[in-house]
Parts: structure tokens; sequence; C-alpha cells
């Protein structure tokens, strides 16, 4: 792998876990010392590498720097050798025996993973906080990801910081009483950042992997932890890996968004599946179900190509339960699509008009799906208000294409 490849690959891969073991090492109130001693380290690897060449392990190379780069910080910055460095008992030399094995990584990042998604800060900053320390995420890409700008998110990732400093968080595992609390704030945050992957509002992609990616990544952390190896966790590992089985089949080669029911079973990824069951029956342990149970259960159903009303009564019943134990306005909209295959269009119109989602662009583009055939011009109708509110440029190609051949059969049938 060339430099240009080799640097950003590792930057993604080990800039969060060099970040991790020194803010673990220095405490939540200087992750950005951390952050900046990782980020000089990958400056110095650009300047380095391009005269002296690639050094035989460039991942040992970065640490050794890092290590060095971490004493020279407190050589440098007296301030901080003399107030903050006794307090937290950091001498220079114990920058020799910082330890950047595998399992340390590993518990530093988890330990940061249950620190930055503290309930003292909002769901945002936390997501943002996840995507900037334990994903390597730029402040543009996080923006970027959230649909925000840049300033925006340095303040808020400045503020949730500060927070987390003044109520001083500590960067650990939780004790065996809070961990289940912690632990469900955990894992909302690595399914709403696989979610703004998978539903990705962003103007130029339908499908963001690398958020997704990162999601699945810290998610199986925790399935490697003792501590955190619990049904739900395993449950959201099976919704994701039937999701990300079917990437490649979601999107055509122009970028634009593929629907479930004109998606080639050929280009899904099978062994994904077969992990998603894998997952899928470990979270079958236990005497409770999770949202997360329940989400899986529907989004296996999907990996079923073949259409029976077995399936999707399955679905249907998947769905009843989840809006009983947490109710969604977007997965009541989904069950109406599920109805349609169930008990036919009439019904799921009548119970999709209840809904009243009139922001919502999904809402009218199903409603004119479910009018098709039996009134073309009030599906029209649908399809254009769906078309006056789409986000995404993919979203308004795919429901201009309805009007244009909804339009076209409308005009046949006049002829």
């Amino acid at each position: 792998m060339q430099q240009k490849e080799l640097i950003p690959h590792l930057f993604r891969t080990e800039f969060q876990k060099i970040t991790a073991v020194l803010c673990k090492r220095f405490g939540i109130g200087h992750i950005e010392i951390a952050e900046d001693i990782a980020s000089e380290t990958f400056l110095s690897a650009m300047e380095n590498w391009s005269y002296k060449g690639i050094p035989q392990n460039p991942t040992a190379w970065l640490y050794t720097v890092a290590k060095n780069k971490a004493k020279n910080y407190i050589s440098r910055h007296q301030l901080f050798s003399e107030k903050i460095a006794p307090q937290l008992n950091i001498t220079e030399s114990a920058f020799d025996e910082i330890d950047l094995s595998e399992k340390n990584i590993t518990d530093s990042q988890l330990q940061m993973l249950f620190a930055v998604c503290h309930p003292y800060i909002s769901t945002e900053a936390q997501i943002g906080l996840a995507l900037r320390i334990l994903c390597g995420f730029g402040i543009d890409e996080i923006a970027n990801a959230l649909l925000s700008n840049k300033e925006t998110i340095s303040k808020r990732l400045t503020r949730a910081k500060e927070k987390l400093r003044h109520e001083n968080v500590k960067i650990e595992f939780p004790g065996s009483n809070d961990i289940a609390e912690r632990l469900n704030t955990v894992l909302t945050t690595l399914y709403l950042l696989f979610n703004e992957g998978y539903y990705s509002e962003s103007s130029d992609v339908v499908l963001r992997e690398d958020l997704c990616l990162e999601a699945m990544r810290l998610t199986y952390l925790l399935i490697e932890s003792e501590a955190t190896n619990q049904p739900p966790v395993n449950a959201l590992m099976a919704l994701m890996c039937f999701h990300a089985s079917r990437f490649t089949a979601r999107k055509n080669d122009n970028g634009a968004i593929v629907l479930y029911h004109d998606q080639d079973e050929n280009l899904w990824n099978h062994e994904l599946i077969s992990k998603g069951v894998y997952f899928f029956n470990a979270a079958a342990k236990g005497n409770t179900i999770s949202k997360y149970h329940l989400e899986a259960g529907i989004a296996y159903q999907l990996t079923i190509k073949t259409e029976s009303k077995e399936k999707w009564e399955r679905t249907l019943q998947f769905y009843n339960h989840l809006l009983q134990i947490e109710y969604s306005p977007i997965a009541a909209l989904n069950r109406t699509y599920v109805m349609a295959k169930v008990y036919g269009n009439a019904a799921a119109i009548t119970e999709a008009e209840k809904l009243q989602l009139n922001s919502n662009p999904y809402y009218f583009t199903l409603l004119g799906e479910l009018y098709r055939d039996t009134d073309d011009i009030k599906a029209l109708l649908h399809f254009k208000t769906a078309l006056s509110s789409a986000v995404t440029h993919s979203d308004k190609n795919v429901i201009q294409q309805k009007i244009d051949n909804l339009a076209g059969d409308i005009h046949q049938t006049n002829i």
C-alpha cells in the first residue's frame, strides 16, 4: 500500500486507539491533549515517511512516536507538568510503560465509549464524540454525517467535553449495578450511529457504509467483553448484520437507492446473513425482549426474498410487538407497508392515513404506492406532495420516476 493510501487508512484505524489510550491516562478533562498528540503523531508520519520511506512496522512506529510526544508534552507545558501531571500521577518515565497492547486498546476504547455515552450530555453530542474519539472522524466528516456545519459541531463537542470535565466523568467500566442502565445509552448511540449511515440524508449518498461499519466494530467490542456480552448487544449486532447484508443491492451503479422489492438477491451477502443468525440466536438467551430483538426479527424476514403471506404475517407480528414496547411514527409507517402485504392496500390506507405524518415524504410516497391501480389520480397527488418535501437527490429521483411512470399510465388510459 502506498503512502497516500496507507496514512489515511492508519489514521482511521489507529488515531482512535492512540487517543483512547492517552485519554484514559490523562483523564476525561484532557481529551484535547490526547487528540492533539495523536494528530501530531500523524503529521510526523506524513513528514518523515515522505523522504525516509514507510517503516517496516508503521503501526509500531506510530505508537513509539505517540509515547515520545506525550513525554515531550509534559516537558514543554509548564502548567501541565507542575499542576496537572502530579494530580494524575504522570511522569515522563511513565510514558515508557504506556500499554498499547491489543487488550488495553480494546479496554480503553470500551471505557471511552461508556464515558462519551454518558447521560450527562445530549444524544447528538454522544454520537459526535463517538465519531471523533472512537471512530477517528474529522470535524468535516462529522458535520457531513450529521447534516450540520463545522462551527455547530465544534461548539457541540466543546460543550460536551466541558460537561464531562465538569462532572468529572471517569473513563472506566460502570459498576455491575449501573452497567445495564449505562449499556442501554451506549446501545442507543451505536444504533443511531448505524442509522446515520444506513438512512443517510446526505445530498450525495444514500448509504454511508463507513458509519455503519464503525457502529458494527464498536458493537462487536461490546460482544467480546464478558461484562457487556448481553442479549440486547447481540440483538443489535444481528440487526446490523442483516441490514449490512443488503448494502450492495441497496444502491445502483449511479449511487441511487434501490427499493427493497427491486433488489437483486444475488447481490446480498449471505455470509453476513449467517453471522446475523448466529448473533440473533445468541440474543435469545435471557428473559427480556428489547426493541433490538424485534427489529432484528423484522430485518431477518427481509433477508428472505420469497414472497409468502407467512413471511409478512411474521413481520407484522414483530412490528405489532415493537410498537407496544416503543412507539415510533416511522415504525408505524413501515408497519402499514407490511399490512398491505397481509390484508391488502385498502386496509393499509386506512391505517396509514391515521398517522397524519404530513411533513414526511416517505408517508406520501407510501400512500402513492398504496393508491396505485385503485385511484391513480390520488396516487399522483401523493407522489407530487412527496417530491416537494423530499430532501435528498436520490429520493427526489426515485419519486420523480414514479411520477413519470404513473403519468404515462394515466395518459395511456385516457387515450
